[in-house]
């Protein structure tokens, strides 16, 4: 396995790399919608989900402008609502805000604490700005910066979300390592020329055959063990 102790910062994905997207959306359907059974609650996330997938490919395929994550939300929310036949406005509203309450993986924060004592730590999300803030105080995440793809008016995997990291790092791409649960993050990461390093979540997207990541972890604390060891 290639080496990455010459790595100067690190930047993480955030939603499924360091807190559970899937989990905290579940427990905001179930708020809204508390007679659902199990079976239900998965079919309204999946439909969630779609939504937000579709929306984000069609702005980075030219056929919707830019919106930020809050009314993609929005909409996603409004969607299962009409799904589930909620029509409370309050409760459509703060089910929209559920991507703002998702809670950490068991290592993200410890994780996170001892390794900004050793590397500048960065995170990059697809999350709005605002939504960002608040997910990073409600899950207690530490960070030096947190990058909002907001700011450059594009979704990942769109290349100028990883120049908004390696310019805000200030160093060569090669001395810059991409975290992330999904392959799809990496690869286009590593297509700009960043290290990359997979980390095993459960719903993540695991690599392929033909994957070349620079190092594999099963999880955080492998991860920060391998870039702090000296």
């Amino acid at each position: 396995m290639a080496e990455i102790r010459d790595i100067e910062v690190v930047v993480f994905d955030v939603l499924g790399t360091l807190v559970d997207e899937p989990s905290g959306l579940r427990a905001g359907i179930r708020d809204a919608v508390p007679m659902s059974d199990d079976a239900a609650v998965d079919e309204l996330l999946t439909s969630w989900q779609q939504h937000v997938e579709i929306e984000q490919q069609r702005i980075s395929q030219g056929h919707r402008a830019y919106v930020n994550t809050e009314i993609i939300d929005r909409e996603a929310a409004q969607r299962v609502a009409d799904q589930a036949g909620v029509a409370d406005p309050a409760t459509i509203a703060r089910l929209a805000t559920a991507g703002r309450r998702l809670p950490p993986w068991g290592d993200s924060v410890a994780g996170l604490e001892r390794l900004a004592q050793q590397l500048p730590v960065l995170g990059l999300s697809n999350a709005s700005r605002t939504a960002l803030l608040r997910l990073n105080a409600h899950a207690g995440l530490r960070w030096h910066q947190a990058l909002s793809a907001e700011a450059v008016l594009a979704y990942k995997p769109a290349p100028e979300v990883y120049q908004l990291a390696i310019d805000t790092a200030g160093c060569p791409p090669e001395r810059v390592l991409m975290v992330a649960a999904h392959a799809w993050d990496l690869r286009a990461a590593q297509a700009r020329g960043m290290r990359t390093a997979y980390v095993q979540r459960p719903g993540g997207d695991p690599p392929t055959g033909s994957d070349d990541f620079d190092r594999r972890f099963d999880g955080l604390d492998e991860l920060i063990t391998a870039l702090t060891a000296r």
